[in-house]
């Protein structure tokens, strides 16, 4: 069995991976921020590598010199400038800016290009060479060549130059940098552009060998969060080596599972088996490395209990009504209901308790699919099904806070997304869950066939979810959900587990995701794993912090800009650009949090005060009062 030709490969992807994942490492190291939104960068680089050299002529050296020296370091500056505006704010804000980034980046990619793929031009050499009885393409020299010329020269300028010492003084005492007459902005700048320019080279060379796809360039750059987990998030030399052993592992993956139609999504989730596993396995070095403790993104409500419950009662109200006034968008009303489960569950972990997860549309999968396979597939009264198949996620719930226990912040959203990837890639297909053929059939109970009953049914469930979620927040356990939130050690200070509390929170919150996962298949009568994909766990997450405060009314105000709103927009241009809408809303609310605006709001407030002061000492107004004056 010859191996060659797949390391081969491996070494080529790897080294895009590295490339990739160095760039990522370097602006994490000096700014404190993980860019989710690197991925993102590298897709804008190949859409515009794409009209300069095919649609504008330009010869591609040009063309790509354009993309990666300007379009990467105008990528940097921003990113730069975003990054200053969320100084002081909560891990979890810095995450969801960039996520909110990275959707607004992707979505404005679909609503401009569209959602399928289009091809990319293959602009390196393409012959090739006998080497070892294998043939190797020039191509494959000149990307790890490119790569490995990269990453050492970035290396050599870290360690060796002035502006490398001034990176790694930026990080330990930004304050002594700034004494030595350095600017740290100005050299926090420089990183952020050095990193967008790697960005932007490792989205033209993987683009050839994919295509144009918003989505899948953004996942696959993606990919290099596992190279990055290698090398600890610090060791620029780690993370290439990091690369190459994810590509050579995706690669031969490929190969010893060709024969196996059951493992055809395992070569391609290798990476995030890596990062998963190194998370979990290296969760303390990691933490040591890190060093940033999940906080409460958005404060708690302190509404009083009349207006709470002023509040409630009128939704309560409207709810009741909706059948009568909406007609045949009923099934759409009932979908959000089901998705204000899915929301309320993930604001008990970002909300309440301080942790970010990124894979709760799995959650809500794993709910769905096995109600479809209890009440459909063996029989079980429909009620009884649905509790069950919330039950079913616990343990589920339970693996993802094995990296709860171990990690939190950076670390824990990363594991978690990796977590949520692997579940769609290499369970989604099995029988455990939709099959091979990808759909299940979700019956309604016997006592509501009809689309009003069904809405009533749901509506009940929803408002019982809801209802035991609000006895949670403020229960006992939920005061110590949100001391974890504010101060873990206080919290095992006071002689409470932190362990076993992290564990309840994310049982718990995948209880309700899976009913409301539940919930959502017999709407339309089938249920697939197209519903949940990965990638809206993203999406929840942005529009939950969009939504506003308060556990119950921003899962209610979630989901009907996630689900009512699309349904009342005809514009098929304006309802692609909701993600990326609701990506950008959440980066601003990120920054807002974290006061971002203030000194842009004092800016303007000094400007007003002395325009009016130079109006009021004006003689042309002087003049004019006197002529419009009797």
């Amino acid at each position: 069995m010859n191996i060659l030709p797949f390391v081969i490969v491996g070494i080529t992807t790897g080294s895009i991976y590295a490339l990739a994942a160095t760039g990522l490492v370097l602006t994490y190291k000096t700014t404190g921020i993980f860019n989710f939104a690197h991925g993102a960068v590298a897709a804008a680089a190949a859409y515009a590598f794409a009209e300069l050299h095919v649609h504008a002529g330009l010869p591609w050296p040009l063309a790509a010199a354009l993309c990666v020296l300007v379009l990467g370091s105008l990528a940097g500056v921003g990113l730069e400038v975003l990054a200053r505006g969320l100084v002081g704010a909560t891990p979890t804000a810095k995450l969801v800016a960039t996520i909110g980034l990275l959707l607004g980046i992707e979505g404005l990619a679909v609503v401009v290009y569209g959602p399928a793929a289009k091809d990319f031009p293959q602009f390196l050499p393409t012959r090739t060479f006998r080497v070892g009885g294998v043939f190797v393409g020039a191509d494959q020299l000149v990307v790890v060549a490119v790569a490995l010329v990269a990453v050492a020269a970035l290396v050599a300028v870290f360690r060796l130059t002035p502006i490398g010492r001034a990176m790694r003084g930026v990080v330990d005492s930004p304050d002594l940098l700034a004494l030595t007459g350095a600017s740290p902005v100005a050299v926090r700048r420089v990183a952020w552009m050095i990193g967008s320019a790697f960005a932007a080279l490792s989205g033209l060379l993987i683009a050839p060998s994919i295509g144009l796809d918003p989505l899948l360039l953004t996942l696959l750059v993606v990919q290099a969060y596992g190279a990055a987990a290698i090398g600890r998030f610090s060791s620029l030399p780690l993370t290439y080596a990091g690369g190459l052993v994810v590509g050579v592992g995706a690669a031969l993956a490929t190969r010893f599972t060709e024969t196996q139609p059951s493992l055809q999504g395992l070569p391609s989730s290798v990476p995030f088996l890596v990062l998963f596993a190194v998370l979990v396995l290296g969760g303390r070095r990691l933490r040591a490395v890190g060093g940033e403790v999940a906080r409460r993104a958005v404060t708690v409500s302190r509404a009083s209990a009349r207006t709470r419950g002023a509040g409630l009662a009128a939704a309560a109200a409207a709810a009741l009504v909706v059948p009568a006034v909406v007609g045949s968008r009923i099934p759409v009303y009932t979908t959000a209901l089901a998705f204000v489960v899915v929301l309320a569950s993930l604001g008990l972990l970002v909300r309440t308790s301080g942790q970010l997860s990124l894979c709760h549309a799995g959650f809500a999968a794993v709910g769905a699919a096995a109600f479809a396979h209890l009440a459909h597939d063996h029989g079980i009264p429909w009620l009884l099904a649905l509790g069950i198949a919330g039950v079913v996620a616990i343990p589920v719930g339970a693996v993802v806070a094995i990296p709860a226990i171990r990690l939190s912040g950076l670390h824990l959203a990363l594991a978690t997304f990796g977590f949520g990837i692997l579940l769609e890639r290499l369970v989604y297909g099995r029988d455990v869950m939709f099959g091979l053929t990808g759909s299940l059939v979700a019956p309604r109970p016997s006592f509501a066939t009809g689309d009003t009953a069904y809405y009533y049914v749901v509506l009940a469930a929803a408002a019982g979810c809801l209802g035991l979620m609000a006895l949670v927040e403020r229960s006992r356990l939920g005061r110590l959900l949100q001391a974890l939130a504010g101060s873990p050690k206080a919290l095992s200070t006071a002689g409470t587990s932190v362990n076993v509390t992290r564990l309840l929170v994310f049982c718990i919150s995948a209880f309700f995701a899976a009913l409301g996962g539940a919930l959502i298949g017999p709407v339309t009568g089938s249920i697939n794993g197209v519903t949940f994909p990965s990638f809206t766990s993203l999406v929840l997450v942005a529009v939950l912090v969009i939504a506003g405060r308060g556990l119950l009314r921003s899962a209610i105000l979630a989901a009907a800009a996630l689900i009512l709103l699309p349904a009342y927009i005809d514009n098929a241009t304006l309802q692609e650009a909701l993600p990326a809408l609701f990506g950008v809303s959440a980066m601003l609310a990120a920054v807002a949090s974290a006061g971002g605006f203030d000194p842009l709001t004092a800016r303007v407030s000094r400007w007003a005060r002395t325009s009016a002061h130079r109006r009021r000492r004006s003689p042309v107004v002087a003049r004019m009062r006197r002529v419009i004056t009797p």
